[in-house]
């Protein structure tokens, strides 16, 4: 029986995780201007070259140029939660940035709700998990979004900010190789991924392996990063994350690590709220105004 009702879900998830059917892709923006904070709906480029990543877009009043901030949402290595999940807006969160400034993208990845396509962040099996390769594909998505968008009239092309959550924040940090000329800082809110194993709380897939990746990660590092995470986050708790940030510190990147208070019943999930947003803001506003593009190493 077990059998039947998984291979009755299979064409219902190859409808979910299909490219839409389009006769030509076309990026930009997709729809009107709406409240609040001038939300449009874009179309951004993505891995796949028939495929363009569903995307929102907020931004303050007058014509800029302002400076962007990406935001990369969380993930799931569950196919049916991907291709069910809501378009990510991290309202509370775009609002804090508009308010400073700045234009905020808010990309939908491959693999994930109405983008859909085929999922190119797959960690793989506990036993062989890739999490170098994962964080490095997600990279590859968030600047291929972001450099989309710096070619706009109305951004700026230097100082840039890409705020990464769970997966996304994996993925800036990958990302920290990338040209601090062009984005100024990282902040990463409890990055990681393996946690929650088999959804049991505290519980991480292969420790070894993240700390691993995470400090190939460093090695190469250029960018600061600002590295959160909740007290009362059951994904990524604060203990490992602190492992994980020393990893990254240890073979040359610069991370700024802090623990914040407990929000909510869960704290992995804190910067998706009003709360979370609240409880992050002098580490947020810190970390969004360097002095200077400042490199951990020289190219």
């Amino acid at each position: 029986m077990r059998l039947f009702n998984a291979l009755a879900l299979l064409p219902v998830l190859a409808l979910l995780t299909a490219a839409p059917l389009c006769a030509e892709v076309t990026f930009g923006a997709s729809g009107e201007e709406r409240e609040p904070f001038r939300r449009q709906q874009w179309r951004v480029p993505s891995p796949e070259a028939d495929i363009a990543a569903h995307a929102l877009l907020f931004r303050p009043a007058g014509a800029g140029p302002f400076r962007l901030a990406v935001i990369a949402h969380a993930s799931t290595q569950n196919v049916l939660r991907r291709a069910q999940m809501p378009q990510p807006e991290y309202r509370a969160l775009a609002a804090f940035l508009v308010a400073r400034g700045f234009a905020v993208l808010v990309p939908e990845r491959l693999g994930h709700g109405a983008t859909g396509g085929r999922y190119v962040e797959d960690q793989g099996g506990c036993d062989e998990a890739d999490y170098a390769r994962s964080g490095r594909a997600t990279a590859d998505e968030i600047l291929r979004a972001l450099k989309f968008l710096r070619k706009q009239d109305f951004i700026r092309k230097d100082a840039a900010i890409v705020i990464g959550h769970s997966a996304g924040g994996w993925g800036a940090l990958a990302l920290a190789n990338a040209d601090p000329n062009a984005v100024a800082a990282i902040v990463a809110f409890a990055p990681g991924r393996g946690g929650h194993a088999n959804d049991e709380p505290n519980r991480i897939c292969a420790p070894h392996t993240l700390l691993a990746a995470v400090a190939e990660f460093g090695k190469a590092a250029r960018i600061p990063v600002t590295w959160l995470v909740a007290a009362n986050d059951s994904y990524f708790a604060p203990a490992l994350s602190q492992r994980m940030a020393d990893a990254f510190r240890t073979t040359g990147g610069n991370a700024l690590f802090h623990t914040l208070p407990a929000v909510g019943s869960e704290g992995h999930w804190m910067i998706e709220t009003e709360a979370g947003v609240k409880a992050a803001s002098s580490e947020l506003a810190r970390a969004l105004n360097p002095s200077r593009p400042v490199a951990t190493k020289k190219p």
